[in-house]
């Protein structure tokens, strides 16, 4: 099987998505070899999920942001935690839209955008 042409719209979005969501793990400082595994293997699977569908190139910061999300969940609990709420029970941000362009944190408690996809650190810090 031939490598992956790194110049293709494809790997490019898939690069672009893995360093988004690599920022917002170092942002929220859980960056560590077993977590970043987990973006490599969203990574992967989302390779061929593109490769099936072209058009798809421009989702895949969002999904790989939720593939992560939930590969988290199962292994050691909510992440990103919520910044916005101040009180009441920790609860994680959501990843909208679900499947669209320009992915964003969102606080689904308050209704609130707390940050694109990649800019945790803007909020976090």
């Amino acid at each position: 099987m031939d490598a992956p042409d790194p110049t293709s719209h494809l790997e490019q979005s898939l690069h672009a998505a893995r360093a988004l969501v690599l920022a917002d793990l170092i942002a929220g400082d859980v960056a560590e070899a077993d977590v970043v595994s987990l973006v490599e293997d969203s990574v992967s699977h989302r390779r061929w999920w593109v490769e099936q569908w072209p058009d798809g190139a421009e989702f895949v910061a969002g999904l790989i942001a939720q593939d992560v999300q939930d590969a988290l969940l199962e292994k050691y609990g909510r992440w990103p935690l919520c910044p916005a709420c101040g009180s009441g029970d920790p609860h994680a941000l959501d990843v909208e839209p679900e499947l669209g362009t320009d992915p964003h944190w969102v606080c689904g408690k308050a209704g609130v955008v707390v940050a694109a996809v990649g800019s945790l650190g803007s909020v976090l810090q």
